[in-house]
Parts: C-alpha cells; structure tokens; sequence
C-alpha cells in the first residue's frame, strides 16, 4: 500500500507541475525584463527611423526593420500555400498508407534539421548554383523551406481536430468535398493553422544562420528581391559579436523582443474576436 494518499498524490502533482509553469514564466521574464532594461534606453525616433552609420556603431535600424519585415513575408507567401495544400491532402484527398507515411516521416526530418544546414543548403543551391547572390529571394526561399514542415504539421492537426459531423452535415447539402474543405474544414481550422503561422513566424524572425549565408547582411534598404537585406536578428548577432556596439545591439534586441510580442498579442486578439464572431 502506497504511503501516501490519492488526494496527496494529487497535491504533490499540481504542486509540481505548477512549480514548473512558474519557473517557465519566471525564466522568460527575466529575459524579456534583461534585455528590454539595457535596450529600452536606446529607442527614439532617430534610432527607429534612420539607417545604421559606421557600421552600426552609430544611427538606427531603420532598414534592418524593413528587412525583418520582408523576409518572413515572402517566406509565408511560398510556404503558408505549400503547407496548408500539403494538409489538406494528407487529411481529406488521400487514406492512410504508405504515401502519407512517407510524406509525413520526411515532414518530421526536415523539421529536425538545424537552421545552419538549411543555411548551408541556399548557399549553395540559391545563392552559388541558381546564382542569385546573397539576396532577399534567396533568404525568403530558404527561410520558406524550414518552416513549411511547422506548417504542415500544425495544419494537419487542426485539420484532424474538426469533427467529421462537421463534413457528413455538409455532403448531406450537396456540398463536394473541396467546398467543404474551403468553406467549413478550413474555417474552423483557422486558430490551429494561424498557430502554425505564428511559429513560423517567430522562427523567421529570431533566425540568424540560416539568414546570413542566404540573404547576406546589406545595410541598405533593399530596391529589389535580387538585393541583400539584413534583418534585427542577424544584425544584433554582427553588433554583439564583433564588439561594434553593444548600445545599440541591446536596442534592437528590445525593439526585436517587443515586434514579437505586438504580434503574438495582435494575432491573438483578432483569432479570438474571429472565433467568437463564429460561436
């Protein structure tokens, strides 16, 4: 007989695993309170809206702001397709067998891969064999293929997780099975597939390899696809590293922290006021 009772077994397991959600929250604070007390200093108007001088050492961060914005916009505009087209089949055009076994197995290797092999990929095939250059089409077309499998992944299960009631309803209407796949699958879908959404996001911003073996480190604003562009992260990484400023890498580590949570907020927000538009 254990020595102690179900109910104290209880006790003990939300105790623990309560302990574990404060500790969490408490490491991310820290972060977010770290970086934001020696970077909040930084911030103006000037530092926001005026390109780096000498090298970053002075100026602000006007076009790594741009850049940061550019890259996962064309990244989600080749990959967010791609990933829900992928879903959708996986869910609603085909059965379990050993073709989706194998799409999926391949889904979940590439999403182990580190983001310096995907670098290591678009250097060589974007940047040195389609000879694009260190380029924003490049970083885009590289940064599109190391989210797609978060993609993928986080649709099908969102996809999975709309009831079957929900179709049969729909068939019985006369609906076929791609009208139903767009007008009531994919919708009630929608906050699973805007999580994938958000990952990637976050993953496209925060990433620093990947980015500056493909898209290179400019830092001027970009006129094209076919120009080099430096993003917040890759240029926190070239100030910190090298020892140019640390002023000025704490300030776009904070602006790079709270772009992030604006947009975690902000697409919260909207999915929540869209789901209860739709109860």
């Amino acid at each position: 007989m254990s020595w102690v009772s179900p109910k104290g077994t209880q006790r003990i397991a939300v105790g623990v695993l309560g302990a574990a959600t404060l500790a969490t929250l408490l490491v991310l604070l820290f972060i977010i309170v770290f970086v934001l007390e020696k970077g909040l200093r930084t911030l103006s108007w000037n530092f926001l809206f005026t390109d780096p001088q000498n090298m970053g050492r002075a100026g602000g961060i006007f076009p790594t702001l741009i850049g940061t914005l550019l890259l996962p916009l064309l990244a989600l505009a080749v990959a967010l397709p791609l990933g829900v087209g992928t879903a959708v089949y996986l869910t609603e055009y085909t059965r379990e067998g050993r073709l989706t076994r194998l799409i999926r197995f391949g889904t979940d290797c590439l999403a182990g891969i580190p983001s310096i092999i995907f670098g290591l990929f678009g250097f060589i095939f974007f940047v040195t064999i389609l000879k694009m250059g260190w380029c924003l089409l490049a970083g885009g077309l590289t940064l599109a293929i190391m989210i797609l499998p978060t993609i993928i992944r986080t649709t099908e299960e969102a996809i999975r997780a709309v009831p079957y009631s929900y179709r049969e309803v729909s068939f019985s209407l006369g609906a076929t099975r791609w009208a139903t796949v767009v007008k009531v699958v994919l919708p009630n879908a929608l906050p699973g597939i805007v999580t994938g959404v958000m990952l990637s996001i976050g993953r496209c911003i925060g990433e620093t390899a990947a980015v500056i073996f493909t898209a290179g480190s400019s830092l001027h604003l970009p006129g094209s696809v076919f120009d080099s562009v430096r993003t917040m992260s890759v240029h926190f990484y070239i100030l910190a590293r090298e020892g140019v400023s640390a002023e000025n890498a704490y300030g776009t580590a904070a602006v790079l922290i709270i772009s992030i949570l604006l947009l975690n907020v902000s697409t919260y927000w909207l999915m929540h006021r869209f789901i209860g538009r739709r109860a």
